[in-house]
């Protein structure tokens, strides 16, 4: 399956984006079918350069979309549908659920 994502670069305490068409099991930093874009976050706001052609072209493919690269999608009008809630924020609220009391 392929996933559209961003693979960090750049210098420490500087990231920039790459945003890469891959298959969803590869390491981000390794082998791509095609860089897309970049983004970077460091201006403000942030910049997103896509080439919006290919990325309709990989989503027709069926390729999918990281949560992070939905969102920012979303705000600058490339795709349209709702935001989804990012990983971390899934983490947190398991966390502050109470779990419940072992039956003895």
């Amino acid at each position: 399956m392929l996933t559209i994502r961003l693979s960090r670069v750049g210098k420490k305490k500087q990231p920039s984006y790459r945003i890469l068409v891959q298959e969803k099991k590869k390491d981000p930093w390794g082998t791509y079918i095609e860089n897309i874009g970049h983004y970077d976050p460091l201006v403000n706001p942030g910049k997103l350069v896509v080439k919006k052609d290919r990325l309709e072209y990989w989503i027709q493919k069926g390729a999918e979309v990281s949560d992070t690269l939905n969102n920012l999608f979303i705000n600058e009008g490339l795709i349209k549908g709702e935001k989804r809630r990012l990983v971390k924020a899934k983490k947190a609220e398991a966390k502050e659920a109470p779990k419940p009391a072992a039956t003895a």
